[in-house]
């Protein structure tokens, strides 16, 4: 844990001095440099928000697309008649990516919620004050939405998974992560 503290420090000093120079050179053709040029300590992003932003982007963006292409590469692989379906018909790569997100979900758990007032979801009463975690890979495996739930099937088709979040907690970064997957996978 010490060492990851210590990555995170080291990541982080990187980001501020890159931060740095951006708004010294006033270079604002990239993300960050577009963030660096709006930061004030007296109404726009702070600097530490914006080291913030950076470090999530950073980390969620790369993380969890490089690992998601490694398991889905694996997926595709222990479903050798899938993979040939693929292989056969690349114009459902997009379906593919779609199903593997699905199938996968690699962030399995959603936005920590406490309830407002009670509530009954699905025959279970939520109380006031009482927490609540939606877990996105349950959603995903849910045989009351998908036929087959548990089966791995790139003609699926579906469109509706919970794998990036759900409403205003939809993840920025999904339509790089389709690109990449798209490219990656085919």
């Amino acid at each position: 844990m010490a060492d990851r503290m210590a990555a995170i420090g080291e990541l982080r000093a990187y980001l501020a001095h890159l931060v740095e120079e951006k708004k010294r050179a006033g270079s604002a053709d990239d993300l960050l440099g577009r963030l660096a040029a709006t930061t004030t300590e007296d109404g726009g992003l702070t600097v530490d928000e914006l080291l913030g932003a950076a470090l999530l982007l950073l980390t969620a963006g790369h993380e969890t697309t490089a690992h998601m292409i490694g398991l889905g590469t694996l997926t595709l692989l222990d479903h050798p008649d899938q993979y040939a379906v693929l292989r056969t018909n690349p114009d459902i790569a997009a379906d593919t990516v779609e199903e593997l997100l699905r199938y996968l979900t690699i962030i399995h758990s959603g936005a920590l919620r406490v309830a407002r007032a009670d509530v009954e979801i699905g025959g279970q009463v939520i109380r006031a004050g009482e927490g609540a975690i939606a877990l996105l890979s349950a959603a995903n495996h849910d045989p009351g939405v998908y036929s087959q739930p548990d089966t791995f099937d790139v003609q699926r088709g579906a469109q509706q998974h919970m794998a990036f979040g759900f409403g205003i907690h939809q993840c920025i970064g999904q339509p790089l992560a389709r690109i990449e997957l798209r490219v990656a996978l085919t």
